[in-house]
């Protein structure tokens, strides 16, 4: 009985052998099997873990890896698509940057260039001034404005300019921004008189008066200038300006159109706006504000009871050119760029929903 016993113990390991051999585990058991033997046969078991461990870190490292390639190539893809979008809608933003040139230059702001020295020394020559063309809308001219105007049909031959509809206008600003149609003859000066005013040179100190009041202009005439070599007294017709230049030596002004229609002063309707800034070069840059002397409260009290058709005004003295489109496209990229990515991201997240 104690050999069949100790026959019995080796012939135990033979028969799970060979039971093992004859029987295979199924398919996807081979793992359930080995964990099961693992504690009767420790150190074979163990090498199979270990090879099955081996054998599992390839398969890891692949299913690891396998995201790895796929990143860049949608990183790329993304790209891609990133750089079709942008130049499907490049397009758009040259289209909507020239509508807000066009739009900002006929109707808000517009850039002019000074040729000559009629404004001196407030405005150098070849200084560029910004002209503000929605003050006039918000409120009346005043004296001592620096207006730029058209002088047709007021100190020029032609028809006075006459301000046409919200569409003829646009279609008039497109064609000067690339110089085309006809400007006028733009003119800049400062506005001394308003329609009713009593403008005459001079008193006995040689100042020009403003409904009997002086002016003091030191501190924006030319250096050396005087008021004014020439003697005049005017009313100001209603809905006309009495403008003159800073540098009264060399500037044509009313004082020289006094036999023109209006009698040297120009209509109130040719104004293009008021010139509140000087932009280039940078040296020169400065705003452009009146002077203390028109804050006089004795000038409007003396005009107390003249016909006004506008509450002051300006012109230009010497003649102008409009800036070239650089500024006006420049401002309409930088407001097309915002107003692009808004439709860009809306049609996005609607696309999204979708």
């Amino acid at each position: 009985m104690s050999g069949a016993g100790r026959g019995m113990t080796p012939g135990a390991e033979p028969e799970a052998g060979s039971g093992d051999s004859a029987a295979p585990p199924a398919p996807g058991q081979d793992q359930p099997a080995r964990e099961s033997g693992s504690a009767p046969n420790g150190p074979a078991k163990a090498g199979d873990a270990s090879a099955q461990a081996a054998d599992a870190a390839p398969d890891g490292e692949g299913t690891s890896s396998g995201p790895a390639p796929a990143g860049p190539r949608a990183g790329a893809h993304r790209r891609r698509q990133k750089k079709r979008s942008f130049w499907r809608e490049f397009p758009i933003l040259v289209a909507v940057a020239l509508l807000l040139a066009v739009v900002i230059k006929t109707y808000a702001i517009q850039a002019f260039f000074i040729p000559s020295g009629s404004m001196q020394n407030t405005l150098a020559i070849n200084d560029r001034v910004l002209v503000n063309k929605i003050v006039y809308h918000l409120r009346g001219i005043h004296r001592g404005d620096i207006v730029v105007f058209n002088g047709d049909g007021s100190w020029d031959p032609g028809t006075v300019p006459a301000s046409g509809n919200v569409f003829q206008q646009f279609a008039d600003g497109f064609a000067s921004m690339f110089g085309f149609g006809h400007p006028g003859d733009i003119l800049i000066k400062r506005v001394i008189g308003l329609p009713g005013d009593h403008v005459a040179c001079c008193d006995a100190q040689g100042r020009v008066t403003v409904n009997g009041v002086p002016l003091a202009e030191q501190s924006y005439l030319f250096p050396g200038d005087v008021p004014s070599e020439m003697r005049f007294v005017i009313k100001v017709p209603a809905g006309q300006l009495w403008v003159m230049g800073d540098h009264r030596g060399i500037s044509d002004d009313s004082r020289d159109h006094e036999g023109d229609p209006g009698g040297g002063a120009i209509p109130e309707s040719a104004v293009i706006g008021r010139a509140f800034v000087i932009i280039w070069p940078p040296s020169h840059w400065r705003i452009l504000p009146i002077p203390d002397t028109f804050e006089q409260p004795k000038l409007n009290a003396s005009a107390a009871g003249a016909v006004t058709a506008r509450e002051a005004a300006g012109v230009l003295s010497a003649r102008l050119a409009p800036s070239g489109p650089a500024m006006p496209l420049a401002l309409g990229f930088a407001a097309a760029v915002p107003v692009t990515w808004l439709q860009r991201r809306v049609r996005l997240r609607a696309a999204r929903r979708r």
